[in-house]
């Protein structure tokens, strides 16, 4: 059950990104399911506090192909956190099979 609750956290990227991990760090008594949840919640919310220097970089771009850099840089770090999410999901599954 532990490995199951730690896992959703992170495949919760996928139906509920903000919300499940909070409620699972809340409830959860266990310190290894509650540190699960606070590493997915800070890997799901990581991607957006990015992306405010990148929103000031692209409001403040001299040129179109700069803005659409700062663009593509932001689904680059969204990107990588997802995959990120999916891989320790894995591997929580994974640790005691």
């Amino acid at each position: 059950m532990r490995q199951l609750l730690s896992a959703l956290s992170y495949f919760s990227i996928f139906f509920a990104p903000f919300l499940f991990p909070i409620i699972v760090w809340i409830v959860a008594r266990d310190r290894y399911i509650e540190g699960h949840a606070k590493r997915a919640l800070f890997s799901h919310i990581f991607p957006f506090i990015a992306a405010i220097p990148l929103i000031y970089f692209f409001v403040t771009a001299q040129s179109v192909a700069s803005a659409f850099g700062f663009v593509i840089l932001f689904f680059i770090i969204y990107g990588l956190s997802f995959v990120y999410n999916v891989f320790k999901g894995i591997q929580v599954l994974r640790e005691y099979a």
